[in-house]
């Protein structure tokens, strides 16, 4: 008898062994700041992205795909947790400590008990890592992401930090990693007439994205024998504008470019600020090949799902940007900090091999909270409630099958307060309600107004009617005074 049981145990395993052998490996990479139009397969002129234009030949690219919230922390946490901002815990900026290594504090942390992608991960049985920058919370918080899921982490806790891309230090589950860099106060400007040498101040040996991508292939490299999930948060091209000078130089005399002195919202000044954005993406670009590379080498391709996304629009121009330059929104109205299409529409790249056909181009309307229920219709693991539909159905070109969202739906507390929705092809937005909670909806039909130009408001009064029914339905109140603005609780301060 006890024989039989063992025998049952060894059989019960080897299926389980089975079933998490066929799981794909999943990575999913997330830039910072880089809006629509910056990449080759999304109409890039000037700036060279070669690996991630071949991930988008080799797979889908969709054209309508909407980060979750126009700045970096909201994005990342309701990418993490499925939900849209009328529901998120997180809804802001919400900055903690300086940007002094002592004064080191992050941001508002995410809370216990929330579920996240990684806890989804786990379960389906994964081994989890965050590789990159996180800005939800320090290693002494709930926020800490060992307690948010994630077997391992590297990268940045704190955003303000992840400003300077040669840290003093990086984090790696709960320790520091010291690296070859003095501390640099990077929003510290230096006189237009200064000398060549000014600059190097804001030079180190660690270069943050060069550690990140060698972390990654660190945990690739242990973990090929299992199912493994890789959330990997690129900091660029986030401003402050710094690259190894090799990547530089490769862009060096092609731009008729000045030297930024630090005197425009702030940042790390630059000799070469076009050459220098663009030696951002393209060495980013670089560490996603190279990663792409080992997958082949380790006989992982076939069964890895790689995603590419960001968390928001182009930066506003500081910190040396020049987003018209190089026309980084793709010819989109707004930029970061923006519900226009320029803040919230983002390139989506996936690639899967034999699942999913090369050369694919999607107009799927889809958005980052979406990812939580696709990764459980992948995994077959049931999630909390969240207010994503899964876009697995369009991965795998069953275009039948694919469930389209009633609505999309942002709000954003900053910049006067904005809330947006899309209807099918039909954008609603409203801006500065802090000053008026009755504000005016501006109405767009994005399928022949992409870039937002003609407001068709005064001929659509069901649909603003509409509009109206879903902010009242969707919005939640914040957890925190300063975000709440569509029901304000309180007066706004005088």
């Amino acid at each position: 008898m006890i024989k039989k049981y063992l025998l049952l145990i060894i059989f019960l395993e080897s299926i389980s062994c089975g079933l998490i052998a066929q799981l794909p490996n999943i990575i999913y990479i997330y830039a910072d700041d880089m809006g629509y139009g910056e990449l080759g397969s999304y109409g890039q002129q000037k700036i060279k992205t070669p690996y991630l234009d071949q991930l988008a030949r080799e797979g889908i690219r969709f054209t309508d795909h909407y980060t979750s919230a126009p700045v970096c922390a909201p994005a990342r946490a309701m990418l993490l947790t499925g939900k849209h901002a009328g529901h998120a815990y997180i809804r802001g900026n919400y900055e903690l400590g300086g940007f002094e290594d002592e004064n080191e504090g992050g941001q508002m942390p995410l809370p216990e008990g929330s579920f996240t992608i990684a806890h989804l991960m786990k379960n389906a049985g994964y081994v989890t890592g965050m590789i990159g920058k996180w800005g939800l919370g320090m290693n002494n918080t709930t926020g800490d992401p060992n307690k948010q899921g994630f077997d391992y982490y590297y990268g940045y806790l704190c955003q303000k930090q992840a400003h300077n891309f040669y840290p003093t230090h990086l984090w790696e589950n709960g320790l520091q990693d010291k690296l070859r860099n003095p501390f640099i106060y990077v929003h510290r400007p230096i006189p237009n007439d200064s000398p060549d040498s000014a600059f190097k101040y804001y030079k180190g040996k660690d270069y943050a994205i060069t550690k990140f991508a060698e972390k990654a292939q660190e945990f690739i490299k242990k973990n090929q024998k299992k199912p493994f999930f890789l959330y990997l948060p690129f900091t660029g091209p986030h401003v402050s504008l710094q690259a190894p000078d090799e990547a530089i130089n490769e862009y060096i005399g092609q731009f008729d470019e000045q030297p930024y002195y630090g005197n425009k919202g702030g940042y790390a000044p630059s000799k070469y600020p076009l050459s220098t954005y663009a030696a951002m993406i393209t060495y980013m670009d670089k560490q996603i090949g190279s990663i792409m590379q080992l997958l082949q080498e380790l006989n992982l391709d076939e069964n890895t799902l790689v995603m590419f996304s960001s968390d928001n629009g182009t930066t506003f121009d500081v910190g040396g940007v020049n987003a018209s330059y190089f026309n980084l929104t793709g010819g989109l109205r707004g930029r970061k900090q923006e519900l226009y299409e320029g803040g919230i529409r983002e390139p989506f790249i996936a690639r899967w091999p034999g699942k999913i056909r090369p050369g694919e181009v999607s107009n799927h309307v889809s958005v980052q909270y979406d990812l939580l229920e696709t990764l459980a219709e992948i995994t077959g693991v049931k999630v909390p409630y969240n207010d994503g539909v899964s876009f697995l159905p369009t991965l795998l070109g069953k275009k039948k099958e694919q469930k389209q969202h009633s609505f999309l739906y942002f709000e954003f507390p900053e910049k006067g307060g904005q809330v947006a929705i899309r209807i099918g092809n039909w954008k609603g937005i409203k801006s500065n309600m802090r000053e008026n909670i009755n504000a005016p909806w501006e109405v767009y039909n994005l399928a022949i107004d992409k870039g937002e130009k003609v407001n068709l408001a005064d001929q659509y009064p069901l649909l603003i009617k509409r509009f109206e029914e879903i902010l009242k339905e969707q919005h939640q109140p914040s957890h925190i005074r300063e975000w709440e603005f569509v029901a304000p609780k309180f007066p706004n301060k005088s």
